[in-house]
């Protein structure tokens, strides 16, 4: 049995041990309140939609708005963050255009059942030892996370809305324990914002996704785009998509205040083979059976095949690589409306005007689906030859 501990210093400094002994690689406490600015910073985002088709945001508004909504009996918030930050510069990824660009978050076993592990397994001991009661969040439930963790010291939410941390930089993975504890903030508080005059993360977007600093447009970022929209990408994206096939890293890799893991012991969730940019044809390939297979534990699976395919045929036709043209046509068969419609976009990007047209005659009537009958139709940049 271990032994109670009652005092709010007794308690956060078992909390910074546990978090320390865990491998966790910040922690910060907040007290709870009422943030009328958040909830009308939220309004505004989804009044003009730009959650695009994410409508659990909208569904869980109001509980979303302050985690005394989720939870009106919690009085302290304890945020855990645990870097991901990779060895190298993950634009590298972009100049070889034959492979799919993958984001660092992505390339690791799922970050959610790792910290989350980690992070019960302190809960646990932290109710024990304090009486209280405390309830998980891993990125799982209707809370904002990145305006806790800046509340409680870990960072600044940049003009590209993601958390920044002085010690980590861009690449804190982020998990919460709220508690019926009384608990100290942090005496340090949340930190002033350190952006400047900076605006490097907006200049660097390839769709423009951010209509003002400190403000997200879902429906035109990559990452939003690659992993949770369902239907079609719009053609005015796909160019500037380029080889990322799973998330963009362009906004928080140009970040200054970035740091990168200089050592084997500093890589907390190295990248896995199957999933460190590998070669569009690989995923070409991949029917659903084998996408499971290749990607089980990992982000990317709960994306799934057809999504995933969607994406790769894009990287594919800005890839400039004809050699991927008869994996291409062979997709324009596929039983995903998805899939089938980015075949077409992607096979006219890489095909001559007259395999194009050749193209074109043999596989158009076959189609059923308006929206995907229509890529035959639509503008086309032309021929895209490596």
């Amino acid at each position: 049995m271990l032994a109670a501990l009652k005092t709010s210093s007794d308690l956060a400094d078992m909390i910074r041990t546990e978090a320390s002994t865990l491998g966790l690689d910040a922690v910060g406490i907040a007290r709870l309140a009422d943030d009328p600015e958040l909830s009308a910073r939220l309004a505004h985002f989804l009044s003009e939609k730009r959650h695009g088709d994410m409508d659990w945001m909208e569904t869980h508004a109001d509980r979303r708005s302050g985690p005394l909504k989720l939870w009106p009996e919690a009085r302290s918030a304890i945020i855990f963050g645990q870097s991901y930050a990779p060895p190298d510069n993950p634009l590298d990824a972009l100049a070889h255009r034959s492979n799919a660009a993958i984001s660092v978050y992505a390339k690791g076993r799922d970050y959610h059942d790792v910290l989350k592990k980690k992070i019960k397994s302190f809960a646990r001991s932290f109710a024990e030892r304090s009486g209280a009661d405390v309830k998980v969040f891993v990125d799982t439930a209707p809370l904002m996370e990145k305006p806790l963790a800046a509340k409680a010291g870990l960072g600044w939410q940049g003009k590209h809305t993601i958390l920044v941390s002085r010690d980590h930089g861009n690449w804190l993975f982020l998990g919460i324990v709220l508690t019926t504890a009384e608990l100290e903030s942090d005496s340090n508080g949340a930190l002033t914002d350190h952006c400047g005059s900076c605006r490097r993360c907006l200049d660097v977007c390839p769709t423009n996704a951010f209509p003002a600093p400190y403000q997200l447009d879902a429906r035109r970022c990559i990452a939003y785009l690659t992993i949770e929209h369902k239907g079609h990408i719009a053609p005015e994206f796909r160019a500037p998509i380029g080889n990322r096939v799973f998330g963009c890293d362009d906004c928080a890799a140009v970040c200054p205040w970035n740091k990168f893991a200089s050592t084997a012991t500093e890589m907390r969730y190295a990248a896995r083979p199957e999933t460190d940019n590998p070669p569009l044809a690989e995923l070409l390939a991949l029917n659903d059976a084998a996408f499971r297979a290749r990607f089980a534990g990992t982000p990317i699976k709960r994306t799934g095949r057809d999504r995933v395919v969607r994406n790769a045929l894009i990287a594919a036709g800005n890839s400039g690589d004809r050699s991927l043209l008869g994996q291409i046509e062979n997709l324009i068969g596929d039983n995903s409306a998805l899939v089938r419609a980015m075949a077409i976009w992607a096979s006219r990007r890489l095909a001559n005007p007259a395999e194009a047209e050749a193209l074109r005659e043999r596989y158009q009537a076959q189609e059923r689906d308006a929206e995907v009958a229509a890529e035959w139709t639509l503008p086309m940049e032309g021929f895209q030859p490596a």
